[in-house]
């Protein structure tokens, strides 16, 4: 059944299908000769030796909060060999997702998680191994993939565990993007796509701007989707059998009309507070009509060999040039170890000249290594003093380790005119180098899935280049307690392409926020005001996403060679919990075993919280839906009166019914903005000098009334 309650006319009695999501391994102390594994879901053997764990349930729920997608897996797996084992679960995680909690039920007891040092939790939990105990231990293996360890398992037991993550939506263009990951290599093995148990996935989605709508991008004919009000949404798919091996792909529209902020905060009594800034570009930024020159850099390394990499970057760059203006000028370049130039000078993007690069493209096979830096280097050679440059790089990023550093030095060091744009291919691809190299280089990063429109993320991109940005953000707070800022820098607004900003905060209250830039050469400046609150129970979420952006700003400073932040890491993944490359989660078997080894239960304390705050959510949710089947009833009820008046009315022929599988009650209109957000006026974006700046009001909690007035000048905390 499905997690929650529908109206009656959305319900359905059609079975759903999609698969699990994880790995499941089995290793055994005795050599044990590995066989097929013909288990629910995504079940292979470890190394040449394992048996079979079959996973029995599988529920996914997903909150999605202002484009923060918290999403909580329970799992009930079986050991049907006839001996006790120890489980290794690998697993994938989405883009820029942070493990925050993994939980065992031990005895019938719930028993969560905390995060220890890495090599510490480790060590105990192999320790408890030896006396056949029940621990527990989930690491990082790189930035994408996780593994737990689970023993014993008794033969023939039933284990049940639970996993959570937290991560920022990708948004483009109005579009949130939620993807559960299915098509992946995990281990360097293809997972199952078999499912052989129940699985449902369920979604709540709330959000401070109107939701427009809903849907799947990938399984559209699966889910269930009901739009509640204008700021919540459900959508839920289950099964009980079938097969599938796609990624779960869920895109949630929402419409910002004018450039603007939006916040949302948390801050529990007694402790600082955490915001989430989003400034959002709108429909307000005009087209530009500056021609530009445009070099491809498509990666035809060995690893793009798999999931059909090649292809889609293939068709990507060829989309790309198509959209291209008549003034615009291009080249394409292949690289491995070495780049192929297309024409050696640049072109006009005509018919002629799209057709050679087909055929170019066309000519690549997927062979060698990986070496960036060659490739940059010649595509900066085409830098021509009159036009700015767009370096558009199609790449997994699976580049040596080694070379890391010395690209993100010689990024920094590109000719001024020049910006770099990374477009990441396919499922197996290094998110956090990409986008490291993109926001160093002014430009920014887009991930394009084996089951995202190719054309779509090419014309997206070209729409943010053809459009003026802000360019060099930046934002100063004035009082308030405001500091520990993340990101530090946070580049340029692009549109379609928000930027987000976290942070914390003392005691709270009013305070004066300056955002300034460049639109189109011209200084830009805006002043609002925004209301801290002191007690905001309601988006903890936050928190643990201000540390992940924190630890991912100390891990781009050791990929470019600045130091070592180990010690900084562990401190923060211990206090918010986050499992990461330092620090792993490491469950016991009892509180008494935690207070043994003295770690401290942060995160159950934590987990208790966040489930209260979540609860209270959901009972607000459930009011919501009452009123929208009371909505929908009275609805139903009108048209119908209206249907028998019509009948009865004389010369008057009933109109033929018509069929409504909408589960929809109603198109949703669009409110004034909420009182969480303001717009802002950024004006033309051509004028000579400064636009005239205002003060706004940005109440929280309640609807302060707007006030304008001079930007008056204070020092404050400045992120730039």
């Amino acid at each position: 059944m499905f997690a929650f309650p529908l109206p009656a006319s959305c319900r359905t009695g059609r079975r759903l299908t999609v698969p699990c999501v994880m790995v499941l391994t089995a290793v055994f102390c005795s050599a044990w000769l590995a066989r097929p594994v013909s288990a629910a879901g995504l079940l292979v053997a470890d190394g040449g030796f394992g048996g079979v764990l079959e996973i029995k349930q599988q529920d996914v729920r997903v909150t999605i909060n202002n484009s923060i997608a918290v999403t909580q897996i329970d799992q009930i797996f079986v050991n049907t060999e006839n001996r006790q084992v120890e489980a290794l679960y690998t697993f994938p995680v989405p883009r820029e997702a942070s493990v925050s909690n993994f939980s065992m039920w031990i005895g019938g007891k719930e028993m969560i998680g905390e995060v220890v040092e890495k090599k510490r939790a480790k060590q105990i939990y192999e320790s408890y191994k030896q006396k056949r105990r029940d621990p527990g231990l989930l690491e990082q293996v790189d930035y994408k993939q996780f593994e737990m360890r689970i023993f014993p398992i008794p033969a023939g037991a039933e284990q049940r565990i639970r996993i959570e993550y937290y991560q920022q939506l990708d948004v483009d263009h109005d579009w949130a993007t939620y993807v559960y990951p299915l098509a992946t290599d995990v281990r360097g093995q293809q997972m199952d796509s078999r499912v052989r148990g129940r699985f449902s996935l369920n979604l709540d989605i709330k959000s401070e701007v109107p939701i427009k709508e809903l849907r799947s991008e990938s399984h559209a004919d699966d889910f269930v989707v009901v739009n509640h009000q204008p700021n919540y949404a459900q959508a839920a798919m289950e099964l009980t059998d079938g097969d599938l091996s796609r990624d779960i792909v869920m895109a949630v529209q929402t419409k910002r009309p004018r450039t603007g902020l939006d916040l949302v905060t948390s801050n529990p009594q007694g402790e600082d507070g955490y915001f989430m800034m989003t400034l959002t570009p709108g429909e307000d930024l005009s087209d530009t009509m500056e021609a530009m020159d445009y070099v491809f850099l498509m990666d035809v390394s060995g690893s793009m060999a798999r999931d059909d990499k090649l292809s889609i970057s293939r068709n990507s760059v060829l989309a790309f040039i198509d959209s291209l203006g008549p003034e615009d000028r291009f080249d394409c370049l292949a690289f491995n170890l070495a780049p192929t130039p297309l024409f050696k000078s640049l072109q006009s993007a005509n018919q002629d000249n799209l057709s050679k690069a087909g055929e170019f493209f066309a000519d690549q096979r997927a062979r060698g290594g990986t070496v960036l830096q060659p490739a940059l280097s010649a595509a900066y050679a085409y830098r021509d003093d009159d036009r700015p440059l767009n370096v558009v790089l199609l790449s997994d990023g699976m580049t040596e380790a080694g070379e890391q550093a010395e690209l993100l030095r010689l990024i920094q060091s590109r000719p001024a005119g020049v910006r770099v744009f990374c477009i990441g291919v396919g499922n197996e691809v290094n998110r956090p180098l990409l986008e490291q190299m993109a926001t160093q280089a002014g430009g920014l990063a887009a991930f394009v899935s084996t089951e995202d429109s190719f054309a779509r993320q090419a014309q997206l991109m070209r729409q943010k280049l053809v459009r003026p940005a802000i360019q060099n953000v930046n934002v100063q707070f004035a009082s308030g307690g405001v500091k520990d800022v993340e990101p530090r820098e946070l580049g340029d607004l692009f549109y379609g392409a928000p930027l987000r900003l976290f942070g914390r905060y003392g005691t709270g209250g009013t305070v004066e926020v300056t955002l300034t830039g460049q639109i189109q050469g011209a200084p830009w400046e805006q002043t609002v005001m925004m209301e801290l609150p002191s007690d905001d129970r309601g988006n903890s979420e936050i928190e643990r996403m201000w540390a992940s952006q924190r630890v991912a700003r100390l891990l781009g400073q050791e990929r470019a060679g600045k130091g070592s932040h180990q010690d900084e890491i562990v401190r923060l993944s211990e206090a918010y919990s986050i499992v990461s490359p330092y620090a792993s989660m490491l469950v016991l078997e009892n509180d008494g075993e935690y207070k043994r080894w003295k770690i401290e239960q942060r995160n159950a304390l934590r987990i208790q919280r966040d489930r209260k705050a979540r609860s209270q959510v959901q009972q607000k949710l459930a009011e919501l839906r009452k009123r929208t089947d009371e909505a929908f009833e009275v609805q139903r009820a009108e048209k119908l009166v209206t249907a028998q008046d019509a009948a009865a009315s004389p010369g008057n022929t009933p109109a033929a019914a018509q069929p409504n599988n909408a589960a929809t009650p109603s198109p949703m209109a669009t409110p004034p903005n909420s009182n969480r957000g303001v717009d802002l006026d950024i004006g033309s974006g051509g004028g000579g000098g400064a636009i005239e700046p205002f003060t706004a009001v940005l109440a929280l909690g309640s609807a302060g009334a707007a006030a304008l007035a001079r930007r008056r000048k204070k020092r404050g905390v400045e992120v730039q």
